[in-house]
């Protein structure tokens, strides 16, 4: 998955109580819902691992 602003990498990001894909080059961070149309596969199986995301 590329990010929007730099086209580096985003990579799932999980605090306590929120999941979010942030680019590894800019930092930039956006919520799941903001990038679900692009998930694949490698990230879709990263993220099965939780029951629920919470969107904050």
């Amino acid at each position: 998955m590329q990010c929007k602003q730099c086209k580096g990498r985003l990579e799932v990001s999980r605090s306590c109580r929120r999941i979010r894909m942030r680019c590894q080059k800019c930092g930039h961070e956006y919520q799941v819902h903001e990038v679900a149309d692009q998930l694949d596969e490698e990230t879709e199986e990263i993220l099965s691992r939780w029951t629920c995301i919470i969107y904050d």
